[in-house]
């Protein structure tokens, strides 16, 4: 993409509204505009790190063998009586009625309707296990909507839902889930803790919240420092394989780390004082177990090998899939923009033009361009006639991770400059070279 040719609105100033650092620089960065109170449009750069963030998870999810579909965004209100959630959930829930009078809402997840997908179309344990997801629209009427996408009213949620034979079978599910998910946030280039939390209205017994830790996070999290050094990596995991998944997640969640729904100070206490840490964290995902809550209030049953028939057991898992924006912006930025990994920026490098114009630099740039896009990479040229320190305060900006600069100057001497956005280094090199590079660099994730 050229940038003369592009749609990026740019602020050079700091937003009044903007109270958070990823709230100001999607702001700043033209990534959204805000349409009602919690509400956003995604413009294009933003609209495509929301994309890339999209890919990674729907990867992910068909790595650990769980089937896409796509429920709608409106329900109707007779599931949600079934369940009994109906007058429980509150005014979070925006409620509504079509033409016809009949009671509608907004969904602010999808339990019931996943259940009576179920209910509708399996019947036997042979179709067991199931988890099915989708990654739609969800709406919850915050009362304060506020730190843009972090608390929006609307948002984009990825929600998972797994229906087997027995417990052991569902804790299994919860086990791969948890295993998945540390892939998905590791690939985004985020450590995202899980930690032991509260189930909410969804309900269950066994749930954890993965946090991101950040200044500006809304949950309070105490933890044993240890955690932080776990890492999952790039270890081959096979997700059938119920003892493997059980060691991953007895790995991740031994050590104490819970938010301040479950914080138990005596557990903390015995913690070694220089290990004890308390912090704020971002929530990005959150996974339950909750048995046969919604099966046997909506008759979600199966016929056993035995031929009697059981309410199956179930639980749901979720990404805050839009959340995960403001999430990566709070833990990966300094003082000049955004600081993007490379696994969800929104281009995979820059090109900035020094003397837009001049015939050796403008064929450079082209050349520079087109060779990254035969090798399937997505660069952003800036070809603006502007000056060279507005050309590099719109890259800081925007946070590419990767710039290369080309000058009349050094191309004189058969060079470009190849910089990183995260550590600031520059290094001389050919054109060639720097597209070797960088093809290099993206080839390795």
């Amino acid at each position: 993409m050229r940038l003369t040719r592009y749609f990026l609105p740019v602020l050079k100033e700091n937003p009044a509204e903007a109270q958070i650092v990823s709230h100001r620089y999607m702001l700043r960065a033209g990534m959204i505009k805000q349409q009602a109170a919690g509400i956003y449009s995604w413009l294009p750069l933003g609209y495509k790190v929301l994309k890339r963030i999209e890919q990674i998870v729907h990867e992910e999810q068909a790595r650990a063998g769980h089937i896409p579909l796509l429920m709608p965004t409106l329900q109707p209100a007779d599931l949600w009586r079934e369940s009994g959630r109906y007058d429980d959930y509150g005014q979070e829930m925006l409620r509504i009625k079509d033409r016809q009078g009949r009671d509608m809402l907004y969904g602010p997840t999808n339990e019931e309707m996943i259940t009576d997908i179920f209910r509708a179309h399996v019947g036997s344990y042979k179709d067991l296990p199931l988890t099915l997801y989708h990654i739609q629209w969800k709406f919850r009427d915050e009362m304060r909507p506020r730190f843009g996408v972090m608390r929006g009213r609307e948002f984009l949620m990825k929600d998972g839902y797994n229906f087997d034979l027995t417990k052991e079978d569902a804790l299994h599910a919860y086990n791969r889930h948890l295993v998945s998910y540390l892939r998905t946030y590791e690939r985004m280039g985020l450590q995202a803790i899980p930690m032991r939390a509260d189930s909410g209205p969804i309900g269950g017994d066994d749930t954890h919240e993965f946090l991101v830790l950040a200044e500006t996070g809304e949950s309070e999290v105490f933890y044993d420092s240890a955690v932080t050094d776990i890492k999952l990596g790039q270890r081959e995991i096979d997700y059938d394989d119920k003892v493997q998944c059980e060691t991953v997640m007895q790995e991740f969640t031994s050590l104490y780390a819970r938010t301040d729904e479950t914080h138990d100070p005596a557990l903390f206490e015995a913690i070694p004082q220089e290990r004890r840490k308390s912090a704020r964290g971002i929530e990005v995902g959150q996974i339950f177990y909750f048995g046969t809550k919604y099966s046997e209030a909506m008759g979600a049953n199966v016929v056993t090998p035995d031929g009697g028939k059981v309410p199956v057991h179930m639980g749901s898992h979720g990404i805050g899939v839009s959340r995960l924006l403001g999430a990566i912006i709070e833990a990966s930025h300094d003082d000049k923009g955004i600081i993007w990994p490379e696994g969800v920026t929104p281009f995979h490098c820059g090109i900035v033009n020094l003397k837009q114009g001049d015939t050796d630099a403008d064929a450079a740039c082209e050349g520079i361009y087109k060779a990254l896009r035969l090798i399937g990479l997505d660069p952003l040229y800036d070809d603006r006639e502007d000056r060279a320190g507005a050309k590099f305060a719109t890259m800081d900006l925007i946070g590419l991770p990767w710039r290369i600069t080309v000058g009349p100057r050094g191309l004189k001497n058969g060079v470009v400059e190849l910089t990183s956005r995260r550590t600031g280094v520059s290094e001389e090199m050919t054109a060639e070279a720097a597209v070797a590079r960088i093809a290099e660099i993206y080839a390795n994730l």
